[in-house]
C-alpha cells in the first residue's frame, strides 16, 4: 500500500521545525478514512500556538489532494475530532478545496463565536508550505489553512466572495488565533 504519511509529516516538520505527535480520533466511522490517517499535533513554537494538521486526508488517486492545518492558542482533543470529522466529510461527502467553508457544528473552542471554518491559502506560511509534490502523484498536495470564522462571516463570504471577506479581515486587523474575537462583519 502506498503511504504518504511519512513525506507529509516530514514536510510539516521541516517547515515548522518541530516533531509532531500523531493523534487518532477513535470514535465514529473512522473505518471510512485511509488506514494511516492521523492528525499531527505540533507543540507551540515561534507563533506560540498549537498546530494541528491532517495527514493522509487525500489519497494518491485524488485529482486535487489537500491536507488541512489549524492553529490554536490551546491544546485540545477537540481539534483532533474536528479535523477527523472534516476529513471524513471530504472523503465520504463532498470533496473540499480552497475557499470552501465547513460548519463545525459547535464552537471552535468553548465560548467562541467561530463555529465555521474557511479553507484558505496558508498566508502565514506561504507557498513553500502550501505545495508538496510527491513522486507518486502528478498533482501536488495543497496544504491549506483551516481558518475558524463566524456564521456571519461565512454568510458574508457566500454573498460577496472570499476576497471581500479577506479584505474585511485585513481591514479589521483581526486576531485569527483569538477564539473570543468578534465577527468582522
Amino acid at each position: 500500500m502506498l503511504t504518504r504519511a511519512d513525506p507529509i509529516s516530514s514536510h510539516y516538520s521541516s517547515f515548522w521545525q518541530s516533531t509532531p505527535t500523531p493523534k487518532i480520533w477513535k470514535h465514529g466511522p473512522i473505518h471510512d478514512l485511509p488506514p494511516l490517517f492521523r492528525v499531527l499535533e505540533f507543540a507551540p513554537s515561534s507563533r506560540n500556538l498549537w498546530t494541528y494538521a491532517t495527514c493522509e486526508m487525500s489519497q494518491p488517486t485524488v485529482e486535487f489532494p489537500i491536507e488541512l492545518h489549524l492553529f490554536s492558542p490551546t491544546q485540545s482533543h477537540q481539534h483532533i475530532e474536528l479535523l477527523t470529522t472534516i476529513a471524513h466529510y471530504h472523503r465520504t461527502g463532498h470533496p473540499l478545496n480552497l475557499h470552501h467553508t465547513v460548519n463545525f457544528g459547535r464552537p471552535w473552542l468553548p465560548g467562541s463565536l467561530c463555529d465555521h471554518g474557511l479553507i484558505s491559502l496558508p498566508y502565514l506560511d506561504g507557498p513553500r508550505l502550501e505545495l508538496l509534490q510527491l513522486s507518486d502523484s502528478k498533482h501536488p498536495i495543497r496544504c491549506l489553512w483551516l481558518l475558524p470564522i463566524t456564521q456571519s462571516e461565512r454568510d458574508f463570504k457566500v454573498e460577496l466572495g472570499t476576497e471581500a471577506l479577506e479584505q474585511k479581515f485585513q481591514s479589521a486587523n483581526f486576531n485569527y488565533a483569538d477564539p473570543h474575537r468578534p465577527s468582522v462583519v
